[in-house]
């Protein structure tokens, strides 16, 4: 059966910071898999809904850790080379001690050179930084000790799973050489399919996952088109599918009513 996830609503700057933590609570009993949080420092535009990422996930999903008991936590995705590599594996390896291994670290390359000259970063090395940085974290996760033979703890208390995002073929070879899971971005099934038949030919030695992110916050005629968009991604060969539901005002709603519909 196709895994059904939750993107959290995290557009609004005003957005009350319990209400990640009710819905939260609210999908694990819904039977949701897992909730999900995007990614953005220093956006070209004001957050919103072309431009997520509010509040910092990590921090925001180890307060999510604490207000649920079992669904999985994951950023969808990360801008890794955006982050500092040593206090990124302190925070990952921290968040997945805290919340009992349901941690996993999606991540991407990002897509705004604006953003990465903001904050000092090199835009156009980061896939060979993210790269760099997926190593590290590697070794750091299983020996315990720095390249140049310092000591990192804590270790995390199961391995961290890592999702990898972007429709590229650049993005596919990373997800067949370091990644658990695959998530697409932003593509109707038929092209999911193609990407993902691509993946399974370059995963030839491990199988990588093949996850579908899509949106429903319309009305009952769009929930139909909704429901028959998840089931046709799940054909696709998606293993699972995360869904965002629009505008926080309702979300609650949304979430049970489609639950409902695909169960």
């Amino acid at each position: 059966m196709v895994d059904l996830q939750l993107l959290l609503p995290n557009e609004a700057p005003d957005l009350d910071p319990r209400q990640f933590a009710e819905l939260s609570r609210l999908a694990e009993e819904l039977g949701y898999e897992s909730v999900w949080l995007p990614d953005h420092i220093l956006p070209p535009g004001p957050f919103g809904e072309v431009y997520g990422g509010t509040y910092e996930p990590l921090v925001t999903l180890a307060y999510v850790a604490a207000a649920t008991e079992r669904i999985g936590l994951g950023t969808s995705v990360l801008i890794l080379p955006l982050r500092e590599p040593y206090v990124l594996a302190k925070q990952v390896a921290t968040l997945s001690r805290l919340s009992g291994g349901r941690l996993v670290l999606g991540v991407g390359v990002g897509w705004n050179a604006e953003e990465f000259a903001e904050v000092g970063a090199d835009f156009a090395g980061r896939g060979q930084r993210t790269d760099e940085t997926l190593a590290l974290l590697e070794r750091l996760f299983t020996t315990g000790r720095g390249p140049s033979g310092g000591y990192f703890e804590p270790q995390p208390g199961a391995r961290v799973p890592i999702l990898v995002g972007g429709n590229s073929t650049v993005a596919l070879r990373r997800a067949a050489r370091a990644g658990d899971a695959w998530l697409s971005a932003g593509l109707d099934p038929a092209a999911f399919a193609e990407r993902a038949r691509t993946l399974a030919g370059l995963a030839t030695e491990r199988p990588v996952r093949p996850m579908a992110r899509m949106e429903w916050s319309g009305d009952q005629a769009d929930l139909d088109r909704a429901v028959a968009d998840y089931h046709a991604y799940a054909a696709a060969g998606a293993a699972a599918v995360a869904v965002h539901f629009g505008p926080d005002a309702g979300y609650e709603d949304r979430m049970r009513a489609f639950a409902a519909a695909v169960r």
